[in-house]
């Protein structure tokens, strides 16, 4: 039986969605500088390869430092987004 108070599963995906989505659009104004627009222009490989970065995930060392604040402005002033 289903509780009709739950909604259904695609009303509990969507919600689940919409959730990661603004927890990922405020991490990307936060730590990369990036408007929503750029956000949601962005690729899921995109978002990907920055999240990894970000964790160190791709370094071939463990427990790599994310680039400070000092050092993503300078990647900002020399790669701009437009």
């Amino acid at each position: 039986m289903s509780d009709a108070g739950c909604g259904s599963a695609g009303e509990r995906a969507r919600g689940r969605f919409a959730s990661v989505a603004l927890r990922l659009a405020g991490l990307a104004g936060w730590h990369l500088g990036w408007s929503p627009e750029r956000f949601w222009r962005a690729t899921p490989a995109e978002m990907d390869a920055v999240v990894r970065a970000m964790l160190g995930a791709d370094s071939p060392v463990t427990g790599a430092a994310p680039p400070s604040r000092e050092a993503m402005a300078r990647l900002q002033e020399m790669f701009p987004d437009g």
